[in-house]
C-alpha cells in the first residue's frame, strides 16, 4: 500500500504550528504590583520581542522550506517520514534557545547564548540535508530540483557552521573586561 504525502504534510504542519505557537509563551510581564510602570515592563521585555520576532520569522522561513522539499516526493516512505522526524525534531526545538537567547541577550553569557541558538540551526540544516538526501533516493523524484535545493541546503550548512565559530571565537566584553564564556560551566575567578 502506498501513501502520499498529505499525512505527512498534515503532521508537519501541525508540529510547525505548535512550535510557532510555543515561541510567544516565552513573553511574561511581571506580576502586577511589581515595582515600575507597565510602560517600564514592556519596555524591558524588548530581548524576549526580539528573539521572538526572529525566531517566528526563522521557522516562517523552515516551513516554506519544509513544503518545497515534501513537493519533490509523490509518495512517502519510512526512511522520508524518519528523515522528517529529524526535521520535526529540531523545529520543535527551536522555542528552547529562543527563550535561552531572550534570556541572555543583554547580560554578560551572550556570547554563550548566541552560539548555542546558531549551533540549534547547524543542526536543523543538517537535517533538511539529510530530508533530501532521503528523498533523492525514492523513485520518480525530479532530480535536477533535489540537485539545486540539495546545492543551496549545503551552502546554507556551510553558513551556519560559519557564524557558529565565528559567534563562539566573538568576545563578550563586560565592564570593559574580556570575558571567557562556554557551553557549559566556566571556571570562576576567586
Amino acid at each position: 500500500m502506498t501513501e502520499g504525502t498529505s499525512r505527512i504534510e498534515a503532521f508537519s504542519d501541525g508540529v510547525f504550528a505548535i512550535a510557532i505557537t510555543l515561541l510567544v509563551l516565552e513573553i511574561r510581564l511581571q506580576h502586577a504590583g511589581a515595582e515600575g510602570s507597565l510602560l517600564a515592563g514592556l519596555l524591558a521585555l524588548w530581548p524576549y520581542y526580539f528573539a521572538f520576532a526572529l525566531s517566528f520569522f526563522v521557522i516562517l522561513v523552515t516551513w516554506i522550506a519544509h513544503h518545497d522539499v515534501i513537493r519533490l516526493v509523490g509518495v512517502t516512505s519510512h526512511p522520508v517520514q524518519l528523515a522528517n522526524g529529524f526535521v520535526l525534531f529540531y523545529v520543535t526545538f527551536i522555542p528552547f534557545p529562543t527563550a535561552v537567547l531572550a534570556a541572555h541577550l543583554t547580560g554578560p553569557e551572550i556570547t554563550t547564548a548566541v552560539t548555542f541558538y546558531c549551533a540549534t540551526f547547524v543542526v536543523g540544516s543538517g537535517a533538511f540535508n539529510v530530508l533530501v538526501a532521503t528523498i533523492a533516493r525514492c523513485p520518480g523524484v525530479n532530480m535536477e530540483a533535489v540537485r539545486r535545493i540539495r546545492r543551496g541546503f549545503r551552502i546554507t550548512f556551510t553558513i551556519y557552521v560559519a557564524a557558529t565559530l565565528i559567534v563562539r571565537s566573538w568576545p563578550s566584553t563586560a565592564g570593559g573586561k574580556r570575558r571567557r564564556t562556554a557551553i557549559g560551566p566556566s571556571p570562576r575567578r576567586r
